[in-house]
């Protein structure tokens, strides 16, 4: 099946031509538009999922050798989980190829961190399922770059050590407020403001809410000096 120029110009962003070009309209179809004859793209999910997951412990294994399990478990969460492959999602324009019906495009399906999420990893199990494992490992590290490098920072949860923090102090929980929202559904940005009860805030923009969220805390906490 030949493909649109906007899926050829995906192909192109993510490094790889299908030879099954059917894997990959799979992999974009969302189940609010999904039937008998073209199957939704879960499945693909499911699988890609997993193969994410072998990717990045054979990657931090490779980076680290020296450390303990109880160490790369949060590094690797921090790589796999929904919100990050969403990020990932957002950089190649993934909201602006998905298949939606209806009812998704109206409620702004394609900027839903879930779908995003979910879609990334059916396009992992695309391109495996196409090409074998080595493909689908060199589209993952290729996507996934800097952030192997950089997950010990990631990795750690500043929004709970702030939690933590107002805690100690016997104060109520953060308060979280998006302030802004700017850019193209494919790649926006979020501006969020963390508040203490004791007054202090700090203000964070990132491509997520999750991500600005965790920016913002991060900084108050340097702030404080924790």
């Amino acid at each position: 099946m030949k493909l649109s120029a906007e899926l050829r110009a995906f192909c192109k962003r993510i490094g790889y031509d299908f030879s099954d070009t059917e894997l990959l309209i799979r992999a974009l179809t969302h189940a609010s538009i999904s039937s008998a004859i073209r199957p939704d793209n879960q499945r693909l999910e499911f699988l890609g999922d997993r193969i994410l997951g072998l990717v990045m412990a054979e990657a931090l294994l490779s980076h680290d050798a020296d450390a303990s399990e109880g160490v790369l478990a949060p590094r690797f969460n921090a790589l796999v989980r929904k919100e990050t492959c969403a990020e990932i999602a957002r950089t190649i324009g993934v909201g602006d190829v998905l298949r939606l019906g209806k009812s998704e495009m109206v409620s702004g399906g394609r900027r839903k961190e879930a779908l995003l999420g979910d879609a990334m990893e059916a396009v992992i199990a695309a391109v495996y399922m196409d090409g074998g494992f080595d493909q689908a490992r060199g589209l993952i590290l290729r996507l996934w770059g800097d952030r192997i490098r950089d997950v010990e920072t990631d990795a750690r949860d500043s929004k709970t050590s702030l939690q933590e923090f107002a805690q100690s102090k016997r104060q109520d929980p953060p308060t979280y407020e998006i302030i802004s929202r700017e850019g193209p559904d494919h790649a926006p940005q979020f501006t969020v403001v963390v508040r203490l009860q004791s007054g202090e805030s700090a203000e964070a923009c990132a491509g997520s809410k999750r991500q600005a969220e965790q920016g913002a805390a991060k900084l108050l906490l340097r702030r404080l000096g924790i």
